[in-house]
C-alpha cells in the first residue's frame, strides 16, 4: 500500500458467510513495527541472552487486526 498498510481480517463460522474488517494504517502508526515471525525470532534471542533490555515494546497487530504495543 502506497501510504501505509491495510489489514484485513475475515471470519467464517461453519455454514455461515464470511464477515471481513479493513484496518488501514499510515506509515508513520507503523514505524517499527514487529511482524509476528519477527517477534518469535526476537523472544529466541532474548532467552539466549536471558534478558531484555529495560522499556523494550515495538507496536505490532494483534488477532484482532488492530495496533498494539508487544512488551518485552
Amino acid at each position: 500500500h502506497q501510504h501505509g498498510m491495510t489489514v484485513t481480517k475475515t471470519l467464517q463460522e461453519g455454514e455461515a458467510e464470511p464477515q471481513c474488517w479493513s484496518f488501514i494504517y499510515s506509515r508513520a502508526e507503523l514505524q517499527g513495527l514487529l511482524p509476528e515471525g519477527a517477534s518469535l525470532l526476537l523472544l529466541r534471542v532474548l532467552a539466549c541472552r536471558r534478558e531484555a533490555p529495560p522499556g523494550l515494546v515495538f507496536p505490532t497487530i494483534n488477532t484482532e487486526g488492530h495496533l498494539c504495543t508487544a512488551s518485552y
